[in-house]
């Protein structure tokens, strides 16, 4: 039926002319008009025995099916049918549905509200949620306060709620701010918004494609001479060096800090994604669709046949799903896969997991704890015969041996480690101000190893109420 009265077409007076039974979805639409003259049977006590939207759109079509059993029926709705859900559910189950379109809500608030965005977005209210980035979009249905609201949120999301849109009601605009959605005067059935992007660097609100796009424009012939002499290997540390202050900023509980530093993060991953377009390898899309795909895959206890009851069967099904995925089929292959530029203590801490997957691991912490002293005296007797290389060999072999025992108790090494080396920082600072404090400085006691403890123990007893003590 359309919008307004007067939006039925051609064909479909022709369709009511010779249908046997006419419906309409409502008769309180401007479009109603069109038809009101024919002997139409209105679904509008259906709105009133139905609890939510999706009960509604359920009845409606089993109403419309219902009678289509005994007659050639003509449902009749307002806007387009492709914006109905009732109509949907009609069409899913009945293929040789003829549809005969009008002017949509979409089109409607688009045309009221002038856009200058050429593809619009059309969508209900109710199904707002699923409105993703676009450059303009229109939302129509907003029949009342709540869903004003709701939709507020999501265009607030995507364009930012200092944007200015176009408020529609009953085929008049008005310019409003989207923050403003929720707080007009009347809703009702004809009530829509319009809203589309502002220019680049005046946009409200920004995505991962526009980040891709600001890389783009950076490494533009115009651009930034910085930027465009940027190659992957001249900025690799950087994504390190993000990563480490992302993480600094969890540990530090910082909201501002870590809102900060995953988009610095995220600004790597575009940077390396333009580059790499640039050289026809991949684009920032297809790195998405690989990472996606791969979530499906690996968690296939969520969208596949496998089980998972806690965590720890999760994280079998995944690695099992790793392994096919990558192609491994022996545990030497998945060792050799840890990176190599992985922190030292990181990467071995990962290598003993996965060698004791097969059972290649020691029987208990305090068996791994006896390979330490093992692996102590060989490189105590390498460093007495001056066995430079040796000396080297067995000090790895120690720190090996200490990062197996600490992972067996349970702890993980790179955390316990940073945390030993903190706790030392503390007490060092607090031990050199009471030296200081007494007129000295570390140098002056470093040969007075009971002079030094003593203030060290000083210093262990003003820290005592530490977490870390």
């Amino acid at each position: 039926m359309g919008n307004e009265c007067g939006d039925l077409t051609l064909r479909g007076k022709a369709a009511l002319d010779s249908a046997e039974t006419i419906i309409a979805r409502t008769a309180f639409s401007e479009s109603y008009k069109s038809i009101s003259g024919y002997n139409v049977r209105t679904l509008d006590d259906v709105f009133e025995s139905s609890r939510n939207f999706d009960t509604l759109n359920k009845k409606l079509a089993a109403e419309v099916l219902r009678a289509a059993k005994t007659s050639d029926v003509c449902y009749c709705v307002d806007g387009a049918v492709c914006e109905d859900e009732a109509c949907k559910i009609i069409l899913a189950r009945h293929k040789n549905c003829e549809v005969l379109d009008s002017v949509s809500k979409g089109a409607n608030a688009y045309n009221s509200a002038r856009l200058k965005a050429g593809q619009p977005v059309f969508v209900s209210a109710y199904s707002v949620g699923d409105l993703k980035s676009c450059r303009a979009a229109c939302v129509y249905d907003i029949d009342c306060e709540y869903v004003a609201g709701e939709v507020k949120l999501r265009l607030s999301d995507i364009f930012g709620e200092e944007t200015e849109c176009s408020f529609i009601r009953g085929g008049k605009a008005e310019k409003i701010k989207i923050y403003e959605l929720d707080r007009q005067k009347r809703y009702d059935a004809t009530c829509a918004v319009a809203v589309e992007e502002g220019e680049f660097l005046q946009k409200g609100r920004y995505d991962y494609a526009d980040l891709e796009q600001m890389v783009k424009l950076l490494r533009a012939p115009n651009g930034c001479p910085w930027d465009r002499a940027q190659t992957p290997s001249s900025i690799k540390s950087n994504m390190i060096e993000e990563a480490y202050e992302l993480v600094d900023a969890i540990e530090r509980d910082d909201p501002d800090g870590k809102e900060e530093e995953t988009g610095d993060v995220l600004l790597q991953a575009a940077f390396h994604s333009v580059m790499s377009e640039e050289k026809g390898e991949f684009s920032g899309s297809d790195a998405l669709t690989r990472v996606v795909k791969k979530l499906i895959f690996r968690h296939s206890h969520i969208f596949g046949k496998d089980k998972a009851s806690d965590e720890g069967e999760a994280l079998g099904v995944w690695d099992k799903n790793k392994e096919k995925e990558k192609g491994q089929s022996t545990v030497g292959e998945t060792l050799l896969s840890v990176p190599k530029n992985f922190p030292a203590c990181m990467r071995a801490q990962k290598v003993g997991k996965r060698a004791a997957k097969c059972g290649f691991d020691f029987l208990s912490s305090v068996s791994a704890s006896e390979k330490i002293w093992e692996e102590v005296q060989e490189m105590v007797a390498c460093q007495m015969n001056g066995d430079k290389q040796g000396s080297f060999e067995e000090a790895g072999d120690v720190l090996f041996a200490a990062v197996n025992t600490v992972r067996l108790v349970g702890v993980d090494c790179e955390e316990a480690l940073r945390a030993a080396t903190d706790k030392f920082i503390r007490r060092f600072v607090e031990c050199e101000k009471l030296i200081i404090a007494d007129g000295k400085t570390v140098n002056d006691i470093t040969g007075d190893e009971l002079l030094f403890n003593y203030y060290w123990e000083m210093a262990k007893n003003a820290l005592a109420k530490d977490k870390y003590r």
